[in-house]
């Protein structure tokens, strides 16, 4: 078994989410609890630990739902995903990751750079570094805007 250092835990880079989409991802966690209450845990506890902004203010390079985020698992090759709201990551196209699985809530509210480690349930020390976020422009309400943004 492996166990996560003191100096990975206390390292936890600071994560930086929304005030909707905080709202959104503790109502999705915490209906989702069931076969998945480990990853569910985790992500309640990220939330916990976020800094919480105005939707307006959260930088353009943070991880949110619906970031395309390049990274790179500690030992592995890089990855590219889309994060997404759960039940979202079946639709079509293969490289969606819900927010809610250990994966998906590790990354969330990251920006580029930032290595994080997290402990499994099995035991397993995970670690990533996120190499590249690309978000799109968000409406207020937190939904997709096709249009360009006003900001």
């Amino acid at each position: 078994m492996t166990t996560i250092s003191l100096a990975d835990w206390s390292r936890s880079p600071e994560i930086m989410i929304g005030a909707k989409e905080h709202k959104r991802l503790t109502i999705a966690a915490l209906t989702e609890i069931g076969d998945r209450g480990d990853s569910t845990d985790f992500l309640l506890h990220e939330l916990d630990r976020a800094r919480i902004v105005d939707d307006s203010l959260l930088p353009p390079d943070r991880i949110r739902v619906g970031s395309i985020v390049r990274f790179k698992p500690i030992p592995g090759k890089e990855q590219t995903i889309k994060l997404v709201m759960p039940g979202d990551e079946n639709l079509p196209g293969n490289y969606r990751l819900s927010a809610t699985s250990l994966t998906g809530a590790a990354l969330l509210g990251l920006r580029p750079g930032d290595l994080m480690s997290w402990l499994s349930p099995d035991g397993v020390t995970h670690r990533i570094k996120v190499l590249k976020v690309a978000n799109t422009a968000t409406a207020p309400d937190g939904g997709d805007d096709p249009g360009p943004s006003a900001a």
